[in-house]
């Protein structure tokens, strides 16, 4: 971390957008500071183009005066019921609130709001690491205000709250979230009392609302390595209040001297596998999630084989609706994206075990469609062994099993593909109405190109109704 002497701070804020809001804020005569993550992450040498102004006045006023003084490339927007005003301006977003203090009630977290002093409106910061402020006033331009050492925070990679953790958490329950996700995001630990006051109001996130909730939770998923994050989700029992399904993954039943593995820790591992290959496919990321969600419904113990997870992708992919409609996830393309890759994670598998056969691929190319690479991912993720020659021999399968994909791909066509000739056709040209014939006709045209009987074409198509037609009678 860079030192932190004024000179620091102040090539750090070069940019004339602070020099012009210092013009705006003393002519107004309003203490103004740069506050919250910005200032954190100046110190981290984090980007961010998002930038908080607190001031002691109204935040709207300031805002509405820099946009006049920045002119028509400046966008300006106010929040009455939130007393916060937005300027966008170029690259940046910046968002102005006038300095307050707030009291909450017992089962709302919406607080209620008074105006107050700079020392009022840090202490209501959720973390000391978000507690620090830099002035912009012209007089004392780049001194950095930090009542709660975020500094020496950040220098030990720490995360606590600047008052009393049970007080701050019962207030804004999200908070609770808010210091895993930033555990899991900057690789901070959470400081022994903050942890424990976390257990201790852990039922307090039942007050928060499910889009809130979803919101952070993306935002662990997306972060570099997102187990942290569920980990302490788990440890503190939040996860018990959000994602049950997940807990009921975790542990290690023996019988017999047979234990299966821990399915919450295969998952995370999983997890982690896929946000060092995935990028921010936050998606593909939840399929990784979810992919096992199955397991504790479906997990049998036979003498013969030991434990068995039967049909366990299956049972998966069905609880997700009602899973994405309790989390308030979106049920359109999200789910049905979700839903094939669960269901699906065990066919590659399949293939690596068994013979690589033209068929097998043409129908698993045919089910995924356009996310089979991301079904591939998802699979060479889900290799967790400690085994490092298994692991190996898996992810030399894969890549066979890659290479038959495009092979099958090139010639056949097969990804997202339509029979070539449709039911339309098939009842059209034999004046026939809908009825179960027409699928069946249909379906075997889809059968034969999938097994390979014939060629993804027209022509070969036709030959084959033609024949079907007349074994069935329609035609003589």
């Amino acid at each position: 971390m860079e030192t932190t002497n004024k000179q620091y701070i102040l090539n750090k804020i070069q940019d004339p957008i602070f020099n012009t809001i210092s013009e705006v804020a003393d002519s107004l005569n309003f203490d103004t500071y740069l506050i919250g993550g910005y200032v954190r992450d100046l110190f981290l040498r984090r980007e961010s183009k998002d930038i908080d102004i607190v001031c002691v006045g109204s935040g709207i006023e300031l805002a509405k005066s820099l946009s006049e003084k920045l002119g028509k490339k400046a966008k300006f927007s106010y929040f009455k019921n939130f007393g916060t005003a937005q300027v966008k301006y170029k690259e940046y977003e910046i968002e102005f609130v006038g300095a307050r203090k707030e009291s909450y009630s017992r089962d709302s977290r919406n607080p209620i709001v008074e105006d107050g002093t700079l020392e009022d409106d840090m202490n209501r910061r959720d973390f000391t690491i978000n507690a620090m402020a830099i002035c912009l006033n012209k007089k004392r331009f780049g001194e950095l205000i930090d009542p709660f050492n975020g500094l020496y925070d950040l220098e030990d990679c720490r995360i606590q709250t600047p008052l009393d953790p049970d007080i701050t958490f019962s207030d804004d329950p999200l908070r609770m979230m808010r210091a895993i996700r930033f555990s899991s995001q900057l690789g901070f630990f959470i400081e022994s009392e903050t942890f424990d006051a976390i257990e201790r109001n852990k039922d307090r996130i039942s007050i928060i609302s499910k889009e809130r909730i979803l919101d952070e939770l993306n935002k662990i998923i997306l972060s570099p390595k997102p187990s942290i994050g569920f980990d302490l989700l788990f440890r503190t029992g939040l996860l018990n209040y959000i994602l049950p399904e997940l807990v009921a993954l975790k542990g290690i039943e023996t019988i017999e001297g047979i234990g299966h593995k821990d399915n919450f820790g295969h998952t995370m591992a999983v997890l982690d596998n896929l946000a060092r290959h995935s990028k921010d496919n936050l998606w593909l990321r939840w399929a990784a999630v979810f992919h096992d969600i199955g397991k504790p419904r479906v997990k049998r113990f036979e003498p013969k084989t030991g434990w068995t997870f039967h049909a366990h992708e299956y049972v998966g992919m069905k609880m997700l609706q009602r899973i994405f409609n309790r989390m308030k996830m979106p049920l359109g393309t999200s789910l049905k994206y979700v839903e094939k890759l669960v269901s699906l994670h065990m066919r590659p598998i399949a293939l690596v075990d068994d013979e690589v056969t033209d068929s097998a691929v043409r129908r698993l190319l045919f089910e995924a469609g356009d996310d089979i690479d991301d079904l591939m991912l998802l699979c060479e993720a889900d290799i967790t062994s400690k085994n490092p020659e298994k692991v190996k021999r898996y992810l030399q399968n894969f890549s066979l099993v890659r290479t038959k994909l495009k092979e099958i791909e090139e010639k056949d066509h097969i990804r997202n593909f339509q029979p070539p000739i449709d039911g339309s056709e098939i009842m059209s040209r034999f004046n026939l109405p809908p009825s179960r014939i027409v699928g069946e006709l249909k379906s075997a045209i889809k059968e034969a190109i999938l097994d390979g009987k014939i060629p993804n074409e027209y022509e070969a198509a036709n030959d084959l109704l033609l024949q079907l037609v007349r074994e069935k009678g329609i035609i003589e």
